[in-house]
């Protein structure tokens, strides 16, 4: 249990230093990810779920797991 808690905080830690980096290169704006706008200018909310990046993330991270475990 202990060692997925540390995994998932270094994930974390990690995307969070990465996402400057990964925003300039299109992460987060592909097809496929949602940005929902409602209500006026005044009182706009945002709702973002970037679908496909989170897709693809996972793809590729899990191909670099099944790669380094060969």
């Amino acid at each position: 249990m202990l060692k997925w808690l540390a995994t998932l905080v270094l994930a974390l830690l990690l995307m969070g230093l990465f996402t400057p980096w990964l925003q300039r290169l299109g992460w987060g704006r592909l097809p496929g990810d949602l940005n929902i706008k409602l209500g006026s200018r005044e009182k706009r909310r945002l709702f973002y779920f970037p679908l496909t990046s989170v897709v693809l993330g996972s793809l590729l991270l899990s191909l670099i797991v099944w790669l380094l475990g060969r």
